[in-house]
């Protein structure tokens, strides 16, 4: 095993949660959660020849991630599925009000679009805009808008429920 191969590896297995994690968010019942997260990977592995640092290791593996999952869901042979945002969430055994609260906010998500869920998420991993902004390729002002609309379109789908 080469150097590069051995780097990837190690950026691999430090940024595999937050792979998992965007992965869960679009898992489907035709794009199973371990399909969608060897896709990522494969794709990592394409691109890493051409990752030149410009921009930091997470930055990078989120773009990939995000773009490989909604293209998944881009196209159209996927029935969407409810499915937990984190495994925590998910293996749980407290029902506590915290755990509960965060259940619903994961289920009002995965009922968002693709690209509203691309911001919801890294709004949640407390990226700043300016790091969300690099992510989608919108602007820090456009992510500001699309956020803002997001938190309204949970409040009115939280007060639906």
């Amino acid at each position: 095993m080469d150097r590069a191969e051995q780097t990837f590896i190690g950026l691999i297995k430090e940024y595999e949660r937050v792979i998992y994690k965007v992965c869960y968010l679009y898992a489907t019942v035709n794009a199973p959660l371990d399909d969608l997260y060897q896709e990522v990977v494969l794709n990592l592995w394409k691109a890493y020849p051409h990752f030149r640092g410009e921009c930091k290791p997470s930055t990078w593996i989120y773009r990939i991630a995000l773009n490989t999952c909604i293209s998944f869901m881009r196209k159209g042979k996927n029935i969407p599925e409810i499915v937990q945002l984190t495994q925590e969430a998910d293996r749980s055994e407290e029902d506590d009000e915290t755990q509960i609260m965060l259940r619903q906010l994961y289920r009002l998500i995965n009922r968002l679009g693709g690209l509203e869920k691309s911001i919801i998420l890294l709004y949640l991993e407390e990226k700043s805009y300016e790091e969300i902004s690099e992510i989608t390729g919108l602007t820090v002002t456009n992510v500001a808008t699309k956020l803002s609309r997001i938190k309204e379109k949970l409040r009115k789908m939280k007060k639906e429920n």
